[in-house]
């Protein structure tokens, strides 16, 4: 059976108040756990910020965002530990579309139509408009009174 991976992202708010070890060690926890189980790739420490609203009575949280490779069944796991582990606010995981080869051909197409209608707006020469014609109506009917 082939191996079927996707892409996903994960933004995890821990608590703040927890101080700095142990902030650390339970990013190391999810780190780890996700390494062990898909291949993470990117991993970034958005440091503490202060939240829309409160959660749980806390209203600063330490934001970080991990995106990686794993198998479909992987993110539901991970979902079951963050909402088992104290000190865990708030997460989402996310399933990131990894396809730019298709939104090329599109931009490349857009930008075509764009120049497309640049050159049809240069080769045009510009005729009076029904606004032009009637200003110089009434600029001839006023000189004959």
């Amino acid at each position: 059976m082939a191996n079927i991976s996707s892409g996903y992202e994960t933004i995890l708010i821990l608590n703040a108040n927890q101080g700095e070890e142990a902030v650390s060690a339970l990013a190391a926890k999810f780190k780890n756990l996700i390494s062990e189980n898909a291949a993470l790739e990117k991993v970034e420490e958005w440091g503490k910020r202060r939240l829309a609203y409160p959660i749980q009575d806390e209203t600063e949280g330490i934001y970080f965002l991990m995106q990686f490779t794993s198998a479909p069944e992987f993110p539901a796991e991970l979902s079951r530990v963050y909402k088992i582990t104290d000190g865990v606010l708030r997460t989402m995981i996310v399933c990131i579309d990894r396809e730019p080869e298709k939104a090329a051909p599109l931009a490349e197409a857009e930008a075509e139509i764009e120049a497309e209608a640049e050159i049809e707006s240069e080769t045009k020469t510009e005729a009076p408009g029904p606004a032009q014609a009637e200003t110089e109506e009434t600029q001839t009917t006023q000189t004959e009174i």
